[in-house]
């Protein structure tokens, strides 16, 4: 016989006590008949001593029963109330959430909301990983990642946050001194940055508002793995680069740097918020992606806000 106490024949022993019948006791536990008859039959075969004397017309505890009523009663109860804790604590949002965020964006747009989240959630801590690496979110063990991508078909759930555009920038004086492409073929007289972190080599796809489509290869002085690498060198007037649009707009408000070939769009992607899987999401991170949501879907980076700039009729895919 097994030492440990046989819990579901207390719990359906003192339901079928509390309720009278077994049938009343099955219909509120949400089983059958028969379960809660072969739990109760299987727990006086391991007590040695009858619990009910039964009729076809009636069911009564006998004194032996009387006698365990009420602690299996207790048992019953008990194990419902450490149901409703645990309940309430799984969904309550506390604990750690371990986040991946693209370096520069989320330098820039993530960690200052941190402090308005701490204070509304006191009890969740946040890991959060900048990175422009890649981040396998179930191998690395993350919780969440914000990306910006061309999102493809995956096994993610991924929520669209914003579209993020891309730019073709240079700075006023690189524009004096080299003069402004007029066409993307143009490009290929002028110094460009591009990013190191890129699977192939840098191509820029353009479509025309036309429809016309140019893909160049961009070549120059410098590739570097994120932004932050580029913008001295690009500040300095020295290249011409592409840039997200959470970067760039903050430049063009100063006119630190102007947009290039505006007539031609290089593809849009988006800001997504990717969890591993939408079902059974911890409270933790439920908190998080709707706060974090609720603060970027109004894109305050993006042309339209900061510059007041009409979003362009023609899009690429």
């Amino acid at each position: 016989m097994s030492k440990l106490p046989d819990f579901e024949g207390f719990a359906m022993f003192a339901k079928v006590a509390e309720e009278g019948s077994f049938a009343a006791a099955a219909a509120t536990m949400g089983v059958s008949v028969a379960t809660v008859s072969r739990a109760v039959t299987r727990l006086e075969e391991r007590l040695g001593g009858r619990l009910f004397n039964r009729t076809s017309r009636r069911l009564a505890l006998t004194d032996y029963g009387h006698m365990l009523a009420e602690r299996a009663s207790k048992i019953y109860a008990d194990a419902e109330e450490a149901e409703d804790i645990a309940r309430e604590t799984s969904s309550r949002p506390r604990g750690l959430v371990k986040l991946a965020a693209p370096l520069s964006f989320g330098a820039r747009w993530v960690a200052p909301l941190l402090p308005e989240f701490f204070r509304t959630y006191p009890d969740i801590a946040v890991e959060l990983h900048l990175t422009d690496a890649h981040a396998d979110l179930i191998g690395d063990g993350f919780d969440a990642a914000l990306r910006i991508a061309i999102m493809e078909d995956s096994t993610l759930a991924a929520r669209l946050i914003a579209p993020v555009r891309r730019f073709i920038v240079a700075s006023p004086a690189y524009l004096s001194r080299y003069g402004r492409p007029q066409h993307p073929h143009d490009l290929g007289a002028h110094q460009c940055l591009t990013f190191a972190n890129r699977s192939k080599r840098d191509v820029w796809r353009f479509t025309h508002k036309s429809g016309e489509e140019c893909t160049i290869t961009p070549t120059g002085a410098l590739r570097a793995t994120n932004v932050e690498g580029l913008l001295p060198t690009l500040l300095a007037g020295l290249a011409i680069t592409e840039l997200p649009e959470f970067v760039a707009t903050q430049y063009f408000a100063d006119k630190q740097l102007e947009p290039l070939l505006t007539d031609w769009r290089l593809p849009e992607g988006g800001l997504y918020f990717v969890t591993p899987t939408v079902r059974a999401r911890p409270a933790k991170v439920s908190a998080l992606a709707d706060f974090v949501i609720s603060k970027l879907t109004p894109a305050e980076w993006s042309a339209e806000t900061m510059m007041g700039w009409k979003s362009p009729s023609h899009h690429s895919r």
